[in-house]
């Protein structure tokens, strides 16, 4: 098994609403895409987070699983929301 980590800084004002958003489409990923174990997002209360609002894990079944996530259509939409409608400042991302 797979575990990917990710952390997400944006670089303006967002909504609650586009967070809800954001991690609404993250979640739909585990029914559309092959070798999702399970999917955790929420937003981050706390008072270490370094400016990084959201995080992320996902469950793969292997490594080739994660492989074959990153290009995956579905993701790529994920990605552009974030990118146009969110405004990505930095982002951290952790395999293990």
């Amino acid at each position: 098994m797979i575990t990917h980590i990710v952390l997400i800084k944006f670089s303006k004002e967002v909504t609650d609403a586009q967070v809800d958003t954001l991690i609404e489409k993250t979640l739909k990923l585990k029914e559309e895409i092959p070798g999702i174990i399970e999917i955790h997002q929420g937003r981050n209360f706390s008072d270490r987070s370094q400016g990084y609002e959201v995080g992320m894990t996902i469950k793969f079944e292997n490594k080739q699983a994660l492989e074959n996530f990153g290009p995956h259509p579905k993701h790529l939409e994920v990605v552009d929301y974030l990118k146009s409608e969110l405004g990505l400042a930095d982002i951290i991302v952790v395999d293990f």
